[in-house]
Parts: C-alpha cells; sequence; structure tokens
C-alpha cells in the first residue's frame, strides 16, 4: 500500500482551505485517510500553515510520499531540514545537540521573516486605504508587537496565536481595501467615460458650427453669382436693343432708297415701274420679317444682335442692287 501526504480540500466556493493528511494514494482525494496532521490556508498573506512537526517526521521516516504542495509546506515548516539534521546525526556528521541548536537557529531566520513580510503586508494595506480614503487611524500594533516579543518562545516549539490574529486583521483589511479599489476603479472609469462623451459633444457641436458657417458662405456666393448673371444677362440685353434699333434704321433706310429708285424708273417707262414697286413691296415685307427676326433675337438674346444686323443689311443692298440692275436693264431695252 503507497501511502501519501496530501492536501484534502474544505471550505465552500472560491474560499477553500485544506488539511494535511495521511493517505492511502488509491483513496478518493476528500476520501478516507489514515490521519489528519495539519491544516493549510492559502487565502491568508501569508498563507496560514498549521502542522504537527513531530508527526509528519514520523510519516516521512516510514516512507510516506508527500505531493508537490505538500513537500512545499514540509520544506516551509521546517520538516525536510529537520530530517535532513537526522541524517547527518546517524552518519555521524554531528551530535544531536547541535542538531537542535541549527534547527532551532533556522527556526528564529523564519519566524523573523514571516513577521516582516506580515509588516509589509500590513504597511502595503494601509497605504492603500490612505490612497483611496486619506488619513485613517491605523490598526492597533500591540498584536505585531507581541508577535515580535514572542518570536523566541516560538522558535522553541510555541504556537503562533499573535501572528494568526495579525494575518487575520491584516487579511480582513485587505478584504475592505480589495473592495474599495474595485469601486474607485468603477468611479474612475465612470468620470473617463463621462468625459469622453463631453468631448465627443463638443467635437460634433465644432462640426456643426463648422458646416453652419460654410454653409453661408456658400450661399453667399451664390447669391453674388445670380446677381452677377443677372447683371450680365442685362448688359446683353441692352447691347443687343441698340444693333437691333440700328439695323432698323439702315432697313427703312434702304426701302427708301428702293422707293426712290422705282419712282424714277417709273418716269421712264409705266410698266418696268410696276414690276419694280412689286420688287420692293416684296423687300419692304422682307424687312418687316427682318424686324421680327432681329425683336426674336433681341428677346431671347441666343444669337449676337451685330450678327442678325450684317445679315440683314446684306440682304437688304442685295435685293436692291439686282432690282435697280434690272429696272435699268429693261429701260433699256424699252428705250431702243
Amino acid at each position: 500500500m503507497a501511502v501519501k501526504i496530501r492536501l484534502q480540500r474544505r471550505g465552500r466556493k472560491k474560499k477553500p482551505f485544506y488539511h494535511i493528511v495521511v493517505a492511502d494514494s488509491r483513496a478518493p482525494r476528500d476520501g478516507r485517510f489514515i490521519e489528519k496532521i495539519g491544516l493549510y490556508n492559502p487565502m491568508t498573506n501569508p498563507a496560514t500553515v498549521e502542522l504537527d512537526g513531530d508527526k509528519a517526521l514520523d510519516w516521512l521516516i516510514k516512507g510516506a510520499q508527500p505531493t508537490d504542495t505538500a513537500r512545499s509546506i514540509l520544506r516551509y515548516k521546517g520538516v525536510l531540514y529537520k530530517k535532513h539534521l537526522l541524517k547527518g546525526v546517524n552518519k555521524g556528521a554531528f551530535s544531536q545537540e547541535e542538531a537542535d541548536k541549527m534547527f532551532d537557529q533556522w527556526i528564529q531566520e523564519k519566524e523573523l521573516k514571516i513577521s516582516e513580510k506580515v509588516l509589509e503586508s500590513k504597511k502595503k494595506t494601509e497605504k492603500i486605504r490612505a490612497n483611496i480614503f486619506g488619513a485613517i487611524k491605523s490598526v492597533s500594533k500591540k498584536p505585531v508587537e507581541a508577535a515580535d516579543e514572542e518570536v523566541p518562545m516560538m522558535a522553541k516549539g510555541a504556537t503562533e496565536p499573535t501572528a494568526e490574529v495579525a494575518a487575520t486583521e491584516v487579511e480582513k483589511v485587505a478584504d475592505v481595501a480589495d473592495e474599495k479599489v474595485e469601486a474607485a476603479k468603477d468611479a474612475v472609469a465612470a468620470s473617463e467615460t463621462v468625459e469622453v462623451v463631453k468631448e465627443k459633444a463638443e467635437s460634433a457641436a465644432e462640426v456643426v458650427e463648422e458646416v453652419t458657417a460654410a454653409a453661408e458662405e456658400t450661399s453667399e456666393v451664390a447669391e453674388e453669382k445670380v446677381e452677377a448673371v443677372e447683371k450680365a444677362s442685362e448688359e446683353v440685353v441692352a447691347a443687343a436693343e441698340k444693333p437691333a434699333e440700328a439695323i432698323v434704321e439702315a432697313a427703312e433706310e434702304k426701302a427708301k432708297t428702293v422707293e426712290k429708285v422705282s419712282e424714277e424708273v417709273a418716269a421712264a417707262g409705266e410698266e418696268p415701274a410696276e414690276a419694280i414697286v412689286e420688287a420692293a413691296e416684296e423687300k419692304a415685307e422682307k424687312v418687316e420679317v427682318a424686324k421680327e427676326a432681329v425683336e426674336e433675337v433681341t428677346a431671347t438674346a441666343e444669337v449676337p444682335a451685330e450678327t442678325v444686323a450684317e445679315k440683314v443689311e446684306e440682304d437688304v443692298v442685295d435685293a436692291a442692287t439686282e432690282k435697280g440692275e434690272e429696272a435699268e436693264s429693261k429701260s433699256k431695252e424699252e428705250k431702243k
């Protein structure tokens, strides 16, 4: 039968503590055991260990094999060191008295380290509480001082009630401090979130103001463009009206010239005069058509007025020239 020194879990959810037991390796973890030799609570700072060193050493000598965690606990409490010293005594390296002195010195140094760790943990806890709540009353130092005074007695095999009390007090303070730290972190996170939201709102307001200013500038530019277009259209219409009036006047003058020519030809002969009069009337109709065209151009302002005037003038001159030549040729033939 293989015998193990191992831990047996106890406690509630997320708050475990362990019994240090000697049990058959085939038994369940939390099942039957041969003997209980100690207690281990890892939830305190430092961890609480209560161990019957003599029984543990006896089982080790008998051949019981500790698990990894149990071996660490035995090393922490000096059981493995004591077993090593006993081997030296059996081999004759030193006497039992020297071995006891060496073990007592080791225990004193170990207990001193433990007490220093307890004080350091307490200082850290008080510092955290001071950062969160400001200056507060410190925990009574009497238990710690008593623990310092009883270190030599503990080295001789005395129990550790003072250190345990101090550790319990430190644990309670640490739990409260942890809760307050978490609450402070939540408050800080909430304040940071509020600040971020404010910054986003301010940036959004700035963007809205910029967009509004840009829209106002755009509307002003558009109004200026509209005014410029209206002014340009008025100028175009005014420029188109002047040439149109000049064209009309030129057409009237050409019509009068045609009438004079026709009257002179009529003096030479009646028949050619009638033909010339008819041609002049046709040209007068064309002139009226040209006037209408000029008015349309003036209304729409799509075709330049100067181009229209030049074209109408050319048409009138060409027509008058042709009719004059025809009338002269006919009058010459009749005279012959």
